[in-house]
């Protein structure tokens, strides 16, 4: 799981930076970083609720985004295909709303 790349991309995606992210989920921003360059790799459910809330996605989603190749083995490639296609649809949905 790379939580880290799934924060960074959904981040960019709502063209916001570290410091406006780790505001809005009330961590710090040196924090924020070690999460997005997997160097924590222990934050607690109520930290990853927080940072989906600020970006406006749904904590699921945010996982999903997160999953390496190996944990998606189990599900057909064209379910995965789907789902990845889902996930990022919602992001760039809520994020276009968001600027609404």
């Amino acid at each position: 799981m790379n939580l880290g790349r799934a924060i960074t991309l959904c981040r960019k995606q709502r063209g916001l930076n570290q410091a406006a992210l780790a505001e809005k989920a009330e961590i710090s921003v040196s924090y924020l970083s070690l999460l997005e360059q997997n160097k924590r790799k222990d934050p607690t459910l109520t930290t990853i609720q927080k940072i989906s809330e600020a970006l406006g996605i749904p904590s699921g989603i945010l996982f999903f985004l997160a999953a390496d190749q190996t944990e998606l083995s189990g599900l057909p490639v064209e379910l995965q295909e789907k789902l990845s296609f889902a996930a990022l649809q919602l992001l760039h949905e809520s994020s276009e709303q968001t600027l609404i």
